[in-house]
């Protein structure tokens, strides 16, 4: 058997200890921050995508990260920051088993990846905790409570038609004043704080959306004036079943910049939900679907209007590497994704911008700015419209607290991040608040109701589309 006490920074194992104990089933190094001992039971990884060792290893431990993460701010558990987490997968590789409180640490991470961009070593955290999750999704018993809502939750949110059953009976409630009387008496929260959220969360419906969400976008929309690209149209989940008019914005601005639009019927889910939450099969076969839908379109790129979706359709190429009848075509396919930002500054303006006189605080969400990188575009081609003013929202790199799906399965701490990101957007003055995700727009306008104010929500592009088209400020307001 190997002797192996090295550690690294605050107790990781390095590589070359990590990569002994595996080979001889050895621990390699003490546990720290306090954890109890392991007192038996297998190994937290198999060999199925084992978190990498060697990425284990570029973290020094600098705390360039703590700042940044929503769970440290709100806790200060070392446990629940970046680095932390990096020495629990560096424990698992060498050789402690999954406990309770090991995968609590790994489920309180919000993905937002703000680490990533903070991290001066460069360390990939989004794969560690990718491969994590995927790892901990296999191999770890979880309590039936726990099993429940998670099934639940996917059987419903990555299925566009189920949600739009949704529609009829949330307007009916909302419409109804059944809400107002619910609110009221604080019952959900006392009772069922988990569908107190989703009932906060869910936007306000008009009546023209609450029996269809308007028609269905055509399979094809030609460009306005010279086509300059064919790009494929992801239309979403919860976008289509409850923000199809980012949509219909989406279709319409692309069109007047030069680009043919196609969309195909029946293309699903992209996956993005499951691969954050470790469900990577799930996600493979929504990346199959999607993929062989549209491969065959001719599409010059494939344009998204959801931050969470666009960076996992980015990464694509290694979700499917080592499907053999998939790899090279998934990473075709993840070369022509583009935001839609990012595609509209690559192209160059075409239609004309006519004045929206109008203060707007622009809002990175997290898996655009960290996760794709994507922070420049959005600012810049709202500062392309004549009269409208961009103002930055304070601690911009902290998590709203939506996460995909982490608000409803952590509803407490979600709040409380919301309502920090509230605060910060209320001091802005801004009249309009601009992102570019829809679980953001929901989270922010949740937590600004709960602080008895309001502010006017739009997706970017609904801001691009009343500017090309001419629309008074009201149009957004």
């Amino acid at each position: 058997m190997a002797d192996v006490d090295a550690t690294h920074g605050t107790g990781t194992p390095p590589v070359d200890a990590l990569r002994a104990a595996e080979s001889a089933g050895t621990p390699a190094g003490p546990p720290a921050f306090d954890d109890p001992p392991a007192f038996g039971g297998p190994p937290a990884f198999d060999d199925q995508n084992r978190p990498s060792a060697d990425l284990v290893s570029d973290c020094v431990h600098c705390g360039f990260c703590l700042t940044t993460c929503p769970t440290y701010t709100l806790w200060g558990e070392e446990m629940d920051s970046p680095r932390g987490r990096i020495h629990l997968i560096g424990q698992g590789l060498s050789g402690e088993p999954l406990s309770d409180s090991m995968v609590g640490h790994f489920d309180n991470c919000l993905g937002c990846m703000a680490c990533v961009t903070a991290c001066p070593s460069g360390v990939q955290y989004d794969r560690l905790i990718e491969d994590t999750r995927a790892q901990v999704e296999r191999r770890h018993e979880r309590t039936g409570r726990d099993r429940a809502l998670r099934a639940a939750i996917f059987a419903l949110f990555p299925y566009p038609r189920r949600l739009r059953l949704l529609r009829g009976p949330l307007w009916a409630y909302q419409r109804s004043g059944l809400q107002r009387l619910v609110g009221r008496a604080g019952v959900l929260e006392r009772v069922a704080p988990r569908l107190a959220t989703l009932e906060s969360l869910a936007p306000q419906l008009r009546r023209a959306r609450s029996q269809g969400a308007g028609p269905k976008p055509p399979r094809r929309v030609a460009a306005r004036g010279d086509r300059r690209a064919i790009v494929g149209m992801l239309t979403g989940c919860v976008q289509s079943a409850f923000f199809p008019e980012v949509n219909a914005a989406t279709v319409r601005v692309l069109a007047a910049e030069g680009c043919e639009v196609l969309i195909p019927s029946g293309q699903g889910c992209c996956g993005a939900l499951s691969v954050h939450n470790g469900r990577r099969a799930e996600a493979q076969r929504f990346a199959r679907k999607l993929i062989a839908t549209f491969e065959r379109t001719g599409m010059d790129y494939f344009v998204v209007n959801a931050a969470g979706c666009g960076s996992s359709l980015k990464e694509y190429g290694e979700l499917l590497a080592d499907d053999p009848s998939y790899a090279s075509r998934a990473a075709a396919f993840a070369a022509k994704v583009r935001d839609l930002a990012e595609l509209l500054v690559e192209l160059g303006p075409v239609a004309e911008r006519h004045p929206l006189q109008v203060t707007a605080a622009y809002h990175d969400a997290c898996h655009l700015g960290h996760a794709q990188g994507v922070r420049a575009q959005p600012r810049a081609l709202l500062r392309g419209i004549p009269g409208l003013e961009v103002r930055e929202i304070a601690d911009p790199e902290i998590c709203c607290g939506s996460a995909g799906v982490w608000n409803v399965l952590n509803p407490v701490p979600a709040a409380e991040l919301g309502d920090r990101k509230a605060s910060a957007v209320a001091a802005t003055g801004a009249a309009l608040l601009v992102t570019a995700n829809p679980g953001c727009l929901m989270q922010v306008a949740a937590a600004l109701r709960r602080r008895g104010g309001s502010i006017a929500l739009a997706h970017t592009v609904q801001v691009l589309d009343a500017s090309i088209r001419g629309l008074p400020v009201s149009a957004l307001l």
